[in-house]
């Protein structure tokens, strides 16, 4: 066994995964597992930069998160920093931050290499699955951007481009400063008009219609997992693996999308930091579903934190393939 820690730090989220790996049978035996909502993504589309109320939200978990993992020992880490850090001016504000509080500089990595760890930690314990038929369509939908990557025992194809809850939320929905309570038709079209080019350039190099399972990751696809359900709390458990129909996709993005923020919020499952951001995200994975003829999508709870963790485990080098800034698809 290999103890690691691993920590994904997106536009919308940081989370932290310690685990004892078993390079041999391929599994992660889960010490810590947690999520943090800090929205460092906060006003990037719009300002360029990280706000300061966002890098002190972001460091304040990177404290907590320390904390977690000298009480378990873990002496290899892994800190991954995806799209809001890769889009802002003042990156280097980040990375000093992280460097001091956690003693190893964030990895600024591409979309690619996003797609690659969320496709390990998605489908490596999948492999012996029967009644999933391959190639994998993994998709990941994050706060600004969205993961595509199709593969079977490995992977063939990625793509990542610009669209996620947060960016889609504070580009469309935001009117003098508030998320419209409900959005209006003409938002929700302009949403789907930004996502719908984005598939498009997405499968100038991607085969999204190839795949024969659709697996979905990240906040927005297990958080409508959990309203399907009618959980009474957010349950990983019930929801990893789960599935979901397209028409069942479909009834909940259209009530999100026509709810008030009381109504979202009072869903027992819903994380406060999804509650105005949920509807966009809904909106992304139905028009995958319906770009690509998903009948349903599997659930994962594992994804890219997973895929962190399995690098670090088999010895991949900290530095390999970082970049201060990648580039990117525009929407």
């Amino acid at each position: 066994m290999t103890r690691v820690a691993a920590i994904d730090c997106g536009t919308n989220s940081i989370r932290l995964l310690v685990a004892d790996a078993d390079p041999v049978t391929g599994e992660l035996t889960d010490l810590d597992r947690r999520m943090t909502i800090v929205r460092l993504g906060q006003g990037v589309d719009r300002t360029g930069r990280l706000a300061p109320e966002a890098l002190e939200r972001t460091f304040a978990a990177c404290r907590e998160y320390a904390q977690i993992i000298e009480k378990h020992g873990a002496r290899n880490l892994r800190f991954v920093a995806t799209s809001a850090s890769r889009d802002a001016e003042n990156r280097d504000e980040f990375v000093r931050g992280v460097v001091d509080i956690l003693g190893v500089e964030p990895e600024v990595i591409t979309g690619d290499q996003e797609a690659e760890f969320s496709f390990t930690g998605a489908t490596k314990e999948l492999t012996g699955r029967t009644d999933l038929h391959r190639p994998f369509l993994v998709v990941d939908i994050g706060g600004g951007s969205t993961e595509f990557v199709v593969g079977g025992e490995h992977v063939r194809a990625a793509r990542s481009v610009d669209v996620g809850c947060v960016r889609m939320t504070e580009r469309h929905l935001v009117r003098d400063g508030a998320v419209s309570d409900p959005p209006t038709a003409e938002q929700v079209a302009a949403i789907r008009a930004d996502v719908e080019a984005a598939l498009d350039r997405a499968e100038e190099t991607v085969p999204l219609r190839e795949a024969r399972t659709l697996v979905g990751l990240a906040g927005s696809v297990t958080t409508v997992s959990a309203i399907a359900q009618d959980l009474p709390e957010y349950d990983s458990a019930a929801i990893h693996h789960s599935r979901v129909s397209r028409d069942r996709v479909r009834e909940i993005t259209e009530w999100l999308l026509r709810s008030t923020h009381a109504e979202r919020a009072a869903v027992p499952s819903m994380h406060p930091g999804r509650v105005d951001v949920i509807g966009a995200g809904a909106l992304v994975l139905l028009s995958i579903m319906e770009r690509i003829g998903a009948e349903e999508v599997v659930v994962s709870e594992h994804d890219i934190l997973d895929g962190i963790a399995w690098s670090v485990a088999q010895g991949s080098s900290a530095a390999a393939g970082s970049t201060p800034l990648s580039s990117r698809d525009g929407v």
